[in-house]
């Protein structure tokens, strides 16, 4: 197995003072292993010291392979890191690693930072001051950063799923072909960089292992505004979790293609299910079935089930009786058949045009004394009216303002098209806010994330809204349509 080529990326602000150091400290043990050191100083407003002093160490006769850069403006720390990464890739390296000129990281760590990379082990490597349970306090952290550390991380692995005993070290190193799969080069130029680049490999399910460091606090001068960064870094954690549920531009994650199925007690597939759970084995057409997940809980009840969609998703076929593919918006094709017991359109009309012939083929389809059930999102709800009022209307990836949907309703509007299709409500029910996708999977781990306490508050004050007052409350409306006379 060759030697994988290994590059140092030494990130250089106002270090006159300890730059050499830094380099000296690098061990010889994996000195023959680096193929380039490169010491990025990022513009550095100390009249070149930084610049100089790398460019002297660098004609000393140094073993170290070392090249000397000077920013043609301030780039920023993360838009440093930005552009050494990519030199990297572009270089060809193996594995990357970020030292800082300032000391604060002890280069004697570089053999336990690199061993998991070696060996195949890991995607990204981060140095942590905090397993080592008291360690950091007597390096010399001091009190009020150590209980920062702990609370930010602590309330970044909560609302990520995630166990990392740190999220702020900036000790760290990367297998460079894992940051090339990942739009690092979006992040912020920022101190949040760091941040958001363990949220891109999380969300890319990479392998990430953390190794004990030692702590280490000189007189370097710290260049984070403590506050700013705080609210950075967890504003982008909670940006990441509400994109990965659907909400949001999606700039940090994407939801997934397919739409899942929704489990919670008080969503609009539940019920549905609770609905059809109350039905004898029936003839079902699932309109726009995605995945088939609803369908599969479907056919476990008893049910014959028709799906239709555009496209033919992974495992949808095995999750129906027969699957069609077909184009909505030109109506059900005629090989789909009629006669079914219940035509099913969950969370459809809304991605078409014109619903109102939708719902006049749905009602063709049904048989006489058949119904159909149909859950549209509700544009009253308060949180698209919140949006509207702060004057921040715009699409998510999914829910109400999905960038999908091409019609809105109340319930008054829909009860309204559904009549002129020759159908008429015969019970309705809201539902409450989609709390259950706060539960997906861990992106670290693949564990759940169980409900806690302030998510059942939260649930609770939910689903009193939704019973005194279901236009404002209620997320998705249900409505379970009878066919009228004509």
């Amino acid at each position: 197995m060759p030697e994988p080529r290994i590059g140092i990326l030494v990130v250089a602000y106002n270090a006159a003072t300890t730059l050499a150091s830094v380099l000296d400290r690098i061990p010889q043990s994996v000195r023959h292993r680096i193929e380039e050191v490169i010491v990025a100083d990022d513009a550095s407003p100390d009249n070149n010291s930084t610049y100089l002093v790398g460019l002297g160490y660098q004609s000393r006769g140094s073993d170290l392979p070392l090249t000397v850069i000077r920013r043609e403006r301030n780039l920023g720390y993360g838009g440093n890191q930005k552009a050494g990464y990519r030199y990297a890739i572009d270089q060809g390296f193996d594995i990357i690693v970020m030292l800082h000129g300032d000391g604060q990281y002890a280069p004697e760590a570089l053999p336990e930072i690199l061993e998991p990379l070696i060996n195949g082990e890991a995607d990204a490597v981060f140095g942590s001051r905090m397993i080592v349970p008291g360690a950091a306090r007597r390096g010399g952290m001091p009190l009020y950063k150590y209980v920062g550390n702990k609370i930010l991380s602590s309330t970044q692995n909560a609302l990520m799923g995630a166990s990392l005993s740190e999220w702020h070290s900036g000790y760290r190193a990367y297998r460079v072909q894992a940051l090339e799969s990942v739009p690092f080069e979006a992040n912020s130029d920022g101190f949040n960089f760091d941040t958001q680049i363990i949220l891109q490999f999380l969300d890319a399910h990479k392998r990430i292992v953390e190794v004990p460091i030692p702590t280490y606090y000189g007189e370097e001068i710290c260049h984070v505004n403590g506050l700013v960064y705080a609210r950075d870094i967890i504003g982008d954690t909670l940006r990441y979790r509400l994109q990965k549920m659907g909400f949001g531009s999606g700039k940090l994650a994407r939801a997934g293609e397919a739409y899942d199925l929704k489990p919670s007690g008080h969503s609009s597939h539940n019920a549905i299910l609770r609905r059809m759970a109350n039905e004898a084995p029936c003839k079902v057409l699932d309109l726009g079935c995605s995945s088939g997940l609803l369908a599969e809980q479907l056919r476990q009840l008893g049910h014959h089930v028709t799906g239709v969609d555009t496209i033919a998703l992974a495992g949808v076929e095995q999750r129906v009786d027969a699957f069609y593919v077909a184009d909505l918006e030109q109506g059900i094709p005629a090989e789909v058949g009629r006669g079914f017991d219940v035509v099913l359109a969950a969370d459809v009309i809304e991605h078409v045009r014109n619903g109102a012939r939708l719902l006049a083929d749905m009602r063709r389809c049904v048989r006489s004394g058949g119904f159909v059930l149909a859950s549209v999102p509700n544009i009253s709800h308060w949180y698209p009216r919140l949006r509207v009022a702060s004057g921040r209307f715009g699409y998510d990836q999914r829910g109400i303002l999905d960038d999908t949907h091409v019609r809105f309703f109340t319930r008054r509007s829909f009860l309204a098209q559904a009549r002129e299709a020759g159908l008429e409500c015969r019970r309705f029910e809201a539902t409450g806010l989609p709390l259950d996708v706060m539960a997906q999977a861990s992106v670290q781990d693949g564990q759940t994330i169980r409900p806690g306490s302030l998510r059942r508050l939260v649930t609770g004050i939910d689903r009193i809204g939704v019973g005194l007052w279901p236009c404002l409350f209620g997320y998705q409306l249900v409505f379970e349509l009878e066919l009228t006379s004509r």
